[in-house]
């Protein structure tokens, strides 16, 4: 039995990949910017009210709240502490980079922010 190609291959020509670019340029218009901001808002208040009614009681939402506010101080570290106070010629354009960064598979640059691949690459 044949099998069809797989609809996740790697752009194999110029066309394809100036294509793919074209899809992922980052989100400029300030209307866009705001609907996404409401949508993650939307996302994280559904997640964490799903939580909170599989166990509901003060611990639970005691401790999803620390959890948020972690989460919510290491990106504010990962982005502005870093590029703002330990190298500012650096500019991190996602999560993945930042990773790779502290990896030190990346080395600093003073050039535009390096692709890292990852949904939060506008820092909206």
């Amino acid at each position: 039995m044949k099998q069809s190609p797989s609809t996740h291959e790697a752009p194999g020509n110029s066309a394809e990949i100036l294509n793919a670019s074209i899809l992922m340029t980052d989100i400029k218009s300030p209307r866009l910017l705001y609907l996404k901001g409401a949508l993650m808002l939307l996302t994280g208040i559904l997640a964490g009210s799903l939580v909170i009614s599989q166990a509901p009681s003060l611990w639970t939402v005691l401790l999803l709240s620390i959890a948020i506010w972690g989460f919510c101080r290491a990106y504010y570290f990962a982005f502005y502490v870093i590029e703002h106070y330990v190298d500012p010629s650096y500019k991190f354009s996602g999560l993945i980079d930042f990773f790779r960064y502290c990896l030190g598979l990346h080395p600093p640059s003073t050039s535009e922010p390096r692709g890292g691949g990852d949904e939060g690459a506008d820092r909206a």
